[in-house]
């Protein structure tokens, strides 16, 4: 269907190297097209839908989003409520997503909505969804603190009517597939962030040996090349673990605790380097005229989207054994 068939180590290298980029949004559109919207259906989708829905997305013609989070079950999966009823050959979609990546420009969106009256984990499923149905409403591009970059929707669906067999793989296997996916999400956001925080790093050290306060550089504090050298090993410390938790990937292995700890590492550390460095640049920093100011912003999502802290927290205590059973 396209490609050079290479392994996963690849597409982080691409990720890292998409960090050379000044902001946030474009890096994440492009993992949200290559690595979120497309592994389920790249895995499990039937010829035709690959051929449909695939091909156009990985030569660029096709944008996909990707239809999870809902304004009431964001990092908590299983509690989505938008439905898709089977009638006849067809699935009626109703219910809505919040925070959906490229959503005001799709052309279809990898759907996860609930097939069934089932338990929560086995009553969902994975639809091809084309945007431009009756019945899909976009309603609004959303307004936010950092990624402003990026196309962010709201949309609900009402009596939405899509064939039965835009469905990915089996039904009521969807959420399973989707926790798949999140392994590389996670994975590839780790990657993303490397190369910001190390130009961050160095954009200010550059600042701070030309700005004078008191008659001496601000780099001449040692509180401050200090605190840069503690940030800059920080950094490469996240690399080392982002690299073993890939290589064990490849080689077939559950690196879902590793990612986990990768993804928690990035978002905290990108909390931690860009206010570090940003108050370094005092006045200046916090003005829009420095990319200091607006990693400050952008990164923050690190801590939020594809699961927050909090959910990679449960995840490693999950894989430690260290919750009580219930």
């Amino acid at each position: 269907y396209g490609g050079m068939g290479l392994d996963f180590s690849y597409s982080i290298a691409v990720a890292e190297e998409l960090g050379n980029i000044r902001c946030g949004g474009i890096p994440m559109a492009i993992g949200v097209q290559a690595g979120m919207a497309t592994p389920a259906l790249t895995r499990f989708g039937s010829d035709e839908l690959k051929k449909q829905f695939l091909v156009p997305t990985i030569a660029g013609d096709f944008v996909a989003c990707l239809g999870i989070s809902e304004a009431g079950a964001g990092s908590d999966v299983a509690n989505i409520k938008t439905t898709a009823v089977r009638k006849g050959n067809e699935y009626v979609i109703n219910g809505g997503k919040m925070w959906t990546t490229s959503g005001c420009q799709a052309d279809w969106m990898c759907l996860l909505a609930n097939t069934s009256e089932g338990p929560p984990h086995q009553n969902k499923s994975l639809i091809c969804l084309p945007m431009n149905l009756p019945g899909i409403h976009v309603a609004k591009k959303i307004d936010k603190l950092g990624m402003r970059s990026s196309d962010t929707a709201q949309i609900f669906f009402e009596d939405v009517k899509v064939p039965s067999k835009n469905l990915i793989g089996e039904e009521g296997k969807g959420f399973t597939y989707q926790m798949l996916q999140f392994q590389e999400e996670r994975l590839w956001g780790v990657a993303t962030v490397l190369t910001p925080l190390e130009t961050i790093i160095q954009e200010t050290i550059d600042y701070t040996r030309q700005r004078k306060v008191f008659d001496q550089s601000i780099l001449h504090n040692q509180t401050v090349h200090f605190r840069l050298a503690e940030l800059a090993t920080e950094v490469e410390l996240l690399r080392s673990l982002l690299y073993r938790t890939i290589a064990l990937y490849v080689e077939g292995n559950d690196v879902t605790k590793l990612a986990s700890m990768a993804k928690l590492k990035a978002g905290r550390l990108a909390r931690e380097v860009t206010d570090s460095c940003l108050q370094f640049w005092g006045g200046m920093g916090f003005t829009s005229e420095v990319l200091v100011s607006r990693f400050y912003r952008d990164l923050r999502l690190m801590s939020i989207g594809g699961g927050t802290d909090e959910t990679m927290l449960s995840i490693i205590c999950k894989y430690m054994e260290t919750l009580p059973s219930k």
